[in-house]
C-alpha cells in the first residue's frame, strides 16, 4: 500500500504531465499557426515564379452544313460570356454566332445583310467588334456589333438594349479613289475613326472625327510607303526606304532614320506602343513620348524574333502588361510587353490567322473555328526586371521605377516596380533608427549607469509605458500636429532630439559636483531638480535658436527654400515621418538597452573602480563592452519594428511613391502601401500577388534582422567573456 506522501508525489507528477501536454500543445498551436501564416504568404505570391501556360477550353468548329455556306471567320469576340463569333457567308451576309450548348459548334442568331456589291469587313478596338460595310459609290458605314447583339442575342438578356442604330457611323470616301483600290482598312478610335485605301497612284487616308463627322482630314501619301494611321495617338506613320515619317493631324512631319527594314507593324490599344519586325527577326517595341511639344515615336527594346519568324497578330492583355503574339510559324508568344521577356512560347497543331484576349482565356480563330485557351499562370508574366529595373514606359522622358497601379481605363502599362517602395521603407526606418539611437541608449546609459536609484525606478517605468502608446495615436499627433507646423518646428524639434543625449551626458557628468553645493537634505534629489531644468533650457534654445543656427550652417534663408528642389510638401516630408517614427521606436530600444546595461554584474564595476578607473573609463572599457550585445540587439529590434511600421508612415506621408533618397521628399513604405491597395485589388490577380511578394519581403527582411542580430549578441558576448 502506497503512502500518503507517495501519493501526493504521483499526484503531482500526473498534473506536472498534464501542465506539460497542455504547453506543448499551445506551444504546437502557435508554431503551426506561425508555418501557416508564412505558408500562405508564399503560396499567394508564388504564381508569380510560375512560367505561363495553355490548356484548351474547348474548339468549337463549323458543322458540315455551315461550311456548305462557304462560312469563314470574321472575328470572334469573348463566346464564353456570350459575345457573338462574326462570319463571312457566300450570300454576302455577316452572319452572328454564338456557342451551343455543348461548346463544341456554333448556332445562329443575327445576319447583317449587304448587297454583294459591298465590301465588307470586321475591325476591333480595346475589345469591341465594329462591322465596316462600304458601298461601290465609297459610302462608309460603321456598326458597333454590341448595339446588334444586346437587341438579338438571347444570351444576352441582362444587358441594356439599344436601338439598331446607337452604334452607327457614316461618311463618303472619294468615289474616285474607291473605284481604283486595290486593297482598303479602317481603324476605329474613341476620337477619330480612319479609312485607308491603296491604289496604284497614292495611298489615302481620310480621318473623320466620330463626335463631329463632318470634320474630315485627308492625307495622301506614295503608293509604296507602309501606311499605318494611328486614331489614339492622332498620328499617321509612314515607313519607306528606311525613312519613318510621323505625320501629327494638326503639325509638320517629323522624320526620323531606322536601321532595320520594316516588314510588319501593329500598335497596341490606345495606339501609344507600336510593334515592329523587320527583315533580319527583330522585333523593336516603340513608345509615345512628348518631344519638345510633338508627340513623337521612340524605341525602347529589340529583341531577336528570328526563331519564331514574322508576327500574325497581336493582342494585349486589358489589365496587365501580357502580351501575346501569334507568328508565321504557328507559335504563340507570351511576353512582357514593357521589358521585352519571352516568358513562353507554345506549339499550335493547327495555323490560326487572328487573336483576341479576354480576362484569362485567348480566341485563336482560323478559317473554320476558334479553339479557346486557358492562360495559366498570368502573373508569370511579370518578371524580376519589371520589379526592380528601371523600365521605359509609355510617356515618360526616360527609364525610371515607378509604381502606379491604378488608371481611369484599360489598357495602361501597368508599373509594378518595388524599387521607391523599398527606398522609402529604407528611408524613413535609417533615418528614424539615427534619431532614435542616441536619444534612447544616451537615456538608457544615463538611467542604468549615472542616475540614482530613486530617479531610475520612476524613470524607466515611465520610459517604458510610452511602448504601450498605439502607433495610430503617434501618427495622429504627428499628422495633425507636427505636419502642419513643420515649418516652424521641424529643425527645432529634431535639434531636441539630437541634443538630448549630449544633456544627459552633462547631467551625469556635473551632477555630483552640483549636489556638494546642496543641502545634505537635498543632494539626494539633485538630479530630479537639475536635470528637468536643463532640458527646459534645451526646449527654449531649440525653439528661439536652433532654426537660425542651421540655417546660417546649410546657407539658406529659410526651411521654404531648402525645399524648392523637392515636389513634396514640408509638411509631408521624410524627415517629419523619421522624427515620428523615431520617437515610436526610442522605448524599445531605451528598455532592451537599460536591461542590458543595468545588467553588468557590480564586481566588474568596482574592479574597474579599484584598478584606479574613472566612472567614464568603466562605462567605456567595462560597462558598454559587456553590454553591447543587449544594445545591438535592442538597435536590431528597433530597426525592424521600424521597417515593418505601418501606420505613422501611412498617416504622416503622403504615400508618393518616389524613387528619391532626398530627405525632404515624400515616400511610401512597404507596409503603408499593402494597407491602401491591399483591400481594394482583384483577389488572385497580378497586383494581388505582387501585394503578398511584398509582405513576403517584409517578412524575409524582419527574419535577417532578427536573426543577424541574434548572431552578433552571441558572438560579441562571447568575445566579451573571453577578454
Amino acid at each position: 500500500m502506497k503512502s500518503p506522501v507517495d501519493k501526493q508525489i504521483i499526484k503531482r507528477q500526473r498534473k506536472d504531465k498534464r501542465l506539460k501536454v497542455t504547453v506543448t500543445l499551445f506551444g504546437g498551436l502557435v508554431l503551426f499557426t506561425l508555418v501557416l501564416l508564412i505558408f500562405h504568404l508564399i503560396s499567394q505570391a508564388m504564381p508569380l515564379a510560375m512560367s505561363p501556360s495553355l490548356s484548351e477550353v474547348s474548339s468549337p468548329e463549323f458543322n458540315e452544313a455551315q461550311k456548305s455556306q462557304g462560312m469563314s471567320v470574321l472575328s470572334a469576340g469573348d463566346l464564353m460570356e456570350g459575345q457573338p463569333l462574326l462570319a463571312r457567308t457566300e450570300d454576302c451576309r455577316v452572319r452572328m454566332l454564338n456557342l451551343n450548348k455543348a461548346e463544341t459548334g456554333f448556332a445562329s442568331f443575327h445576319d447583317y445583310i449587304r448587297p454583294c456589291d459591298h465590301s465588307t469587313a470586321v475591325v476591333s478596338e480595346k475589345e469591341q467588334h465594329y462591322i465596316v460595310d462600304i458601298s461601290g459609290s465609297g459610302q462608309v458605314r460603321v456598326v458597333d456589333v454590341q448595339s446588334i447583339a444586346m437587341t438579338q442575342s438571347p444570351l444576352l438578356t441582362g444587358a441594356e438594349p439599344k436601338a439598331l442604330g446607337a452604334g452607327l457611323i457614316s461618311f463618303a470616301l472619294p468615289e474616285a479613289v474607291w473605284l481604283a483600290q486595290q486593297s482598303w482598312q479602317v481603324y476605329p478610335g474613341e476620337r477619330w475613326i480612319v479609312a485607308k485605301v491603296v491604289t496604284d497612284s497614292q495611298t489615302f487616308v481620310r480621318w473623320v472625327n466620330r463626335a463631329n463627322p463632318t470634320r474630315i482630314i485627308d492625307f495622301s501619301f506614295s503608293p509604296r510607303a507602309m501606311v499605318l494611321p494611328l486614331p489614339g495617338a492622332a498620328l499617321t506613320l509612314t515607313f519607306e526606304k528606311g525613312l519613318l515619317t510621323q505625320q501629327p493631324l494638326d503639325g509638320v512631319a517629323n522624320d526620323s532614320l531606322t536601321k532595320e527594314s520594316i516588314v510588319w507593324w501593329q500598335s497596341l490599344p490606345k495606339d501609344r506602343t507600336l510593334l515592329t519586325a523587320s527583315d533580319n527577326g527583330l522585333l523593336t517595341r516603340w513608345i509615345l513620348r512628348n518631344n519638345n511639344g510633338q508627340m513623337t515615336f521612340y524605341p525602347t527594346w529589340t529583341i531577336p524574333f528570328d526563331d519564331y519568324q514574322t508576327p500574325v497578330d497581336v493582342s494585349a492583355h486589358a489589365t496587365s502588361d501580357a502580351l501575346a503574339i501569334l507568328t508565321s510559324a504557328s507559335k504563340l508568344v507570351l511576353m512582357n510587353r514593357v521589358t521585352g521577356e519571352v516568358v513562353s512560347a507554345t506549339d499550335l497543331e493547327v495555323p490560326r490567322s487572328s487573336l483576341s484576349w479576354y480576362g484569362r482565356r485567348l480566341y485563336l480563330a482560323s478559317e473554320t473555328g476558334v479553339s479557346i485557351q486557358k492562360v495559366n499562370w498570368l502573373s508569370g508574366v511579370t518578371t524580376w526586371a519589371s520589379l526592380f529595373q528601371p523600365q521605359e514606359y509609355e510617356g515618360y522622358q526616360q527609364a525610371d521605377t515607378v509604381w502606379q497601379t491604378t488608371s481611369g481605363s484599360d489598357y495602361q502599362e501597368t508599373k509594378y516596380s518595388l524599387v521607391p517602395l523599398l527606398i522609402g521603407s529604407l528611408k524613413a526606418s535609417v533615418l528614424a533608427l539615427m534619431i532614435a539611437i542616441p536619444v534612447a541608449v544616451g537615456a538608457a546609459i544615463y538611467s542604468a549607469y549615472f542616475s540614482e536609484a530613486r530617479l531610475r525606478h520612476w524613470l524607466k517605468p515611465a520610459l517604458e509605458m510610452l511602448e504601450a502608446v498605439p502607433s495610430v495615436l503617434i501618427g495622429f499627433v504627428a499628422a495633425i500636429w507636427l505636419a502642419p507646423m513643420a515649418e516652424r518646428v521641424l529643425f527645432s524639434f529634431g535639434f531636441f532630439l539630437i541634443v538630448v543625449p549630449v544633456i544627459l551626458f552633462v547631467a551625469a557628468l556635473f551632477q555630483y559636483r552640483i549636489a556638494r553645493k546642496f543641502p545634505p537634505v537635498l543632494r539626494r534629489g539633485t538630479e530630479l531638480i537639475v536635470l528637468p531644468l536643463l532640458l527646459l533650457a534645451l526646449g527654449y534654445v531649440s525653439m528661439q535658436w536652433a532654426p537660425d543656427w542651421i540655417f546660417n550652417l546649410t546657407g539658406v534663408d529659410s526651411l521654404t527654400a531648402l525645399s524648392t528642389s523637392s515636389e513634396t510638401p514640408i509638411g509631408k516630408t521624410t524627415i517629419v515621418v523619421a522624427l515620428a517614427l523615431g520617437v515610436a521606436i526610442s522605448p524599445t530600444i531605451y528598455s532592451l538597452a537599460e536591461d542590458a546595461i543595468s545588467g553588468v554584474p557590480d564586481y566588474l564595476k568596482h574592479a574597474s573602480f579599484a584598478l584606479g578607473a574613472t566612472r567614464l573609463q568603466t562605462l567605456h572599457h567595462v560597462v558598454l563592452k559587456m553590454a553591447m550585445p543587449g544594445i545591438l540587439a535592442a538597435i536590431m529590434l528597433g530597426f525592424g519594428r521600424a521597417f515593418g511600421e505601418t501606420m505613422i508612415v501611412l498617416m504622416v506621408t503622403g504615400n508618393t511613391p518616389i524613387s528619391d533618397w532626398h530627405l525632404l521628399e515624400g515616400l511610401r513604405a512597404l507596409t503603408a502601401n499593402l494597407a491602401i491597395e491591399l483591400p481594394e485589388t482583384d483577389v488572385n490577380s497580378v497586383h494581388y500577388q505582387i501585394l503578398f511578394f511584398t509582405a513576403c519581403i517584409l517578412f524575409g527582411f524582419t527574419f535577417v534582422v532578427n536573426t543577424l542580430a541574434e548572431l552578433l549578441r552571441q558572438r560579441l558576448r562571447v568575445n566579451a567573456r573571453h577578454d
